[in-house]
């Protein structure tokens, strides 16, 4: 089923490609004055015999131009007149040139509807790459912020370095850095003789990354395996019919104690979870300025927190 809906997403996004930079072929063409007899997504022959299994699954006529929908799904193409496209149709050609036709216009005017289908796919892609930065937005975490917050949580492949979490991560190669981001970079990871420059506590210690590090990072979730900025155990939200919802964990609780030790970040409320071996957990919680000590009853050996953290990040 995977398979299917990748094979339909790749089908439609490569379709959306070609009606695009049809489009800009066929408007260029239009601006010209020129005669456009058909505009097709996928071919409606077999390809590229031109005169093999000629069908449309959907067509329709309107003005001098035929829109349709091919039966043969490997792209698509406009048919301009005394042109010779993809549907290699050179009977027009025999003919006197017309004034309407393609090979009639100057030679600027043949090369913008040439470069017309080209032209228009480099502006949808600046206006799609405008739109994703307009909406979503670029974000950075200055490693500065990340370091005044608690440092680093280290997860396996940071470890597997000596990396531990709370460690500060002050320069790479010697060199002072801006964002966390960089820390992952493959230019870092590749580089011989890389090293992380670390404040643990008082002491600042060299952490050397392996050569072969990067070899770690063949696979998509790697890099959310390795250091991530350490958050305050603070509840973003609470999954509905959970025991969390039922001990009445609410949204920005924020714990401070878990079996009597205290936490700050989430990381810690991890550990303290990963060492219970009873039945019941204890926790206290600061809910605006009060503290609420709370009880958690633990069901068939499971004590998994069902809720979300907030990442308190700029």
């Amino acid at each position: 089923m995977e398979g299917m809906i990748m094979t339909a997403q790749l089908l439609l996004s490569l379709s959306i490609l070609i009606v695009v930079h049809e489009w800009g072929h066929f408007i260029t063409a239009r601006m010209f004055k020129i005669k456009v007899e058909k505009f097709y997504l996928f071919f409606d022959f077999l390809f590229p015999m031109a005169n093999v299994m000629n069908f449309a699954l959907v067509k329709f006529k309107r003005g001098d131009t035929e829109y349709g929908i091919g039966w043969f799904p490997l792209g698509g193409y406009v048919k301009i007149a005394g042109m010779v496209d993809e549907s290699m149709d050179k009977e027009q050609l025999k003919a006197p040139a017309e004034p309407w036709e393609f090979r009639s216009k100057p030679a600027w005017q043949r090369l913008i509807v040439m470069l017309g289908g080209i032209m228009v796919n480099v502006i949808v892609g600046i206006l799609i790459f405008i739109g994703i930065v307009y909406f979503l937005g670029d974000k950075f975490i200055l490693n500065q912020y990340v370091n005044d917050h608690g440092g680093v949580h280290s997860l396996p492949l940071g470890q597997q370095i000596g990396l531990q979490t709370g460690d500060k991560i002050i320069k790479i190669n010697g060199r002072e850095f801006t964002y966390f981001d960089d820390i992952a970079k493959p230019d870092v990871l590749l580089s011989q003789n890389s090293y992380f420059t670390v404040l643990r506590g008082d002491q600042e210690l060299t952490i050397p990354i392996p050569s072969d590090f990067i070899e770690n990072f063949n696979k998509k979730e790697a890099a959310g395996n390795f250091l991530m900025p350490r958050t305050l155990a603070v509840v973003e939200s609470v999954m509905a019919n959970t025991v969390a919802e039922k001990v009445g964990l609410r949204k920005g609780d924020q714990f401070i104690e878990v079996e009597g030790h205290p936490v700050v970040y989430f990381d810690e409320v991890g550990t303290q979870l990963k060492a219970l071996r009873q039945d019941t957990l204890h926790f206290k919680i600061k809910r605006s300025e009060q503290v609420v000590p709370a009880r958690w009853f633990r069901r068939k050996g499971n004590c998994r927190l069902t809720i979300r953290w907030v990442s308190r990040l700029p």
